[in-house]
């Protein structure tokens, strides 16, 4: 990745609440590779690729990817531990 122009993950908010039903944002994840706690809110998004890339805020790995296909949405959790969902 030549820049490092990126959002927030309120970019992919949307995104998130279609495929899980509820506001995502807030909720906490764990990155697996550095192990990081942090709301999904705080990762940081580049959109300038062919689809959607969200790196954790502390290690920068690559943690989830979206992509649009001609029949909805491909979404890759590559590097997500855990992603909690309190009642």
């Amino acid at each position: 990745m030549n820049s490092d122009t990126h959002l927030d993950g309120n970019a992919i908010g949307s995104l998130l609440s279609d495929l899980f039903g509820r506001e995502m944002t807030n909720q906490r994840a764990c990155c697996d590779a550095c192990g990081a706690i942090n709301p999904l809110g705080m990762a940081r998004v580049y959109v300038d690729a062919p689809g959607d890339v969200v790196r954790c805020s502390n290690c920068g790995t690559v943690v989830l990817v979206a992509v649009a296909v001609p029949n909805g949405v491909r979404v890759s959790f590559r590097a997500l531990r855990w992603v909690e969902l309190p009642d």
